[in-house]
Parts: C-alpha cells; structure tokens; sequence
C-alpha cells in the first residue's frame, strides 16, 4: 500500500509542520516515507505545500503528479491540487477559509472548520493540527496514539503548546472519523 498525500495552504499556516508530523509517525511506524517540501516565494503569503508519501514498499519516485488525498488550507490550494487527486481520494478542506467544494464526485471530501477549532481550544495557530488530526481520522493511515505521541514530541521544546495541539488533533480526528462513517 502506497499514499500520496499533499499539503497545501498560505506559508504560516502550518502545512509543512503538519506533513512532516505524518511523515515522521510513518516512519516510527517502519513505513517507507518521502516528505518533500516545496520552499520559495510561497513562503511569503503564497500557497506553500508538501507532499508526504507513505509505502510498505519502496518508493520509486518523490513526485507525484496525481496525489490520492489532499489536505487544504484555503481556497488557492483546492483550486490547484483537488484536481490533480487521484479518483477515490480524500479532501480534507478548511471550510473556515473555503467556501467550495471540490468541483469532482469521485473525492471523499471533509469539511473542517479548523480555524474555529483551534480558536476554541485556545490558539488559532493550531489549525493545521485539527487538518492533521482530521486526515488521520477519516483515513486511518497511522493510529491516533501514534500521531499523538509524535505532536508531544514535536511540541516537548513548547511543552505549554501541547495540551493544545493535542486537542486540536483529537478533534479533528473525531470530525474526519464521523465524516466517514457519515458517508457509508
């Protein structure tokens, strides 16, 4: 089994944090993993975006044209990356920034209100925690105690960010887990 997921969303937001917390669990995990982030002028307001690759098997190449899923933080990167996924595949959207839908029927697609997530558990920063959270809930590609595990390591410099990040995720995870037993 191989997933390709992308990361997107303005630089600040937290894509490339988030991504590299998934590919970082995978790799505990003893999974084959590929994060390659995209740096440049996104850094300053732009879309900015990673990919994350997680395989049993050997990865054969760090780019990927058509992605399973996609994690979006705002509406730029719904209008370049929701395209591109692979039929089947999961879009976690921020529907606190975007008020669209993916123009496809063949995406799983997951609204979060991150951004009023975060707020309420006490940082708006951590809105990508709660994308994060959501991805792994609505496709269990590693177990919540492992993401979770992982963010208390990421955060253990900052060790007051971690109450709230870790609820930020666990609310999410419980918002893409409903969503998908939602549509079955």
């Amino acid at each position: 089994m191989q997933v390709e997921t992308v990361f997107a969303g303005f630089g600040g937001q937290g894509v490339m944090l988030a991504g590299r917390i998934l590919a970082e669990v995978g790799m505990k995990l003893g999974k084959e993993v590929v994060w390659l982030p995209s740096y440049g002028p996104e850094m300053r307001g732009g879309t900015a975006n990673c990919v994350v690759i997680i395989s049993d098997e050997p990865i054969a190449s760090p780019i990927i044209a058509h992605p399973r899923d996609a994690v979006v933080m705002n509406r730029p990167s719904l209008e370049k990356f929701c395209p591109a996924q692979k039929p089947g595949g999961f879009a976690i959207v921020n529907s606190s920034l975007i008020n669209i839908r993916p123009n496809r029927n063949d995406l799983k697609v997951v609204e979060v209100t991150a951004n009023e997530i975060a707020i309420e558990a006490g940082s708006g920063r951590a809105a990508n925690m709660v994308m994060l959270g959501a991805y792994v809930g609505a496709t269990g590609i590693v177990s919540l105690n492992a993401l979770i595990e992982q963010v208390k390591e990421e955060f253990e410099a900052k060790a007051k960010l971690i109450p709230i990040n870790v609820k930020c995720v666990e609310k999410g995870f419980r918002i893409g887990q409903e969503s998908v037993r939602a549509s079955k």
